[in-house]
């Protein structure tokens, strides 16, 4: 990794700075919580899931499954239809620390795994997501984390150096990738990480 102090700070969205999870959802349909976890283990997969994260169409990833579940198609429908309860909120000490980088000046960006029609909904309701200076987003350009060019993207298309910038995401496999293609990162699993401490070892005023 470069030793060059970072200018430049890059996020996830999904449990960095939103709580993400679909069973938020689901126990609301669901009374059993086994049948619960069998039904996103088995029909609404995280498989499946990632390829709306990828660009394909909703309508068409719900007839999909409706057609091999008949069985379910109420329960996929609502992963659809209603998704907003599968975002319980933000995390407010994250945001916070967000938007003290941008009244510092310092610049922000955001490569998310996020279905573009979704996305337009959480824009709507957690504005902070419409003022990064740049976003990428997989449902958009059809690359998903951590494909080594999704990150390139987002250098060529705003003009970053991999080695002014530091990532900041809930996976290992995707702060992997990061740091092998010239990023410093912050690996964010859960909120015993002191996010803003991370931050300040790289200098920057939070």
């Amino acid at each position: 990794m470069s030793i060059r102090q970072p200018t430049t700070v890059v996020f996830d969205i999904g449990n960095v700075l939103l709580r993400w999870d679909p069973r938020h959802l689901y126990r609301r349909i669901f009374e059993d919580e086994a049948e619960m976890e069998w039904f996103l283990s088995h029909v609404c997969t995280p498989s499946w899931n990632v390829e709306q994260d990828r660009g394909r169409d909703w309508d068409e990833a719900v007839a999909l499954l409706v057609k091999d579940h008949p069985k379910h198609e109420s329960a996929i429908r609502a992963f659809h239809e209603r998704w907003t309860e599968t975002v319980t909120g933000a995390y407010e000490q994250n945001v916070a620390l967000l938007l003290q980088l941008r009244e510092a000046g310092v610049p922000n960006y955001c490569i998310t795994n996020f279905s573009g029609q979704k996305f337009i909904l959480a824009k709507q309701r957690f504005p902070f997501l419409a003022e990064f200076d740049g976003i990428i987003v997989s449902g958009d350009e059809r690359l998903l984390k951590p494909d080594p060019a999704i990150y390139h993207l987002l250098f060529d298309r705003y003009a970053l150096e991999a080695a002014d910038c530091v990532f900041i995401d809930d996976s290992r496999a995707n702060i992997e990738t990061a740091r092998n293609v010239g990023m410093h990162a912050i690996h964010y699993p859960d909120e015993q990480v002191d996010l803003a401490a991370e931050l300040r070892r790289y200098g920057f005023p939070v």
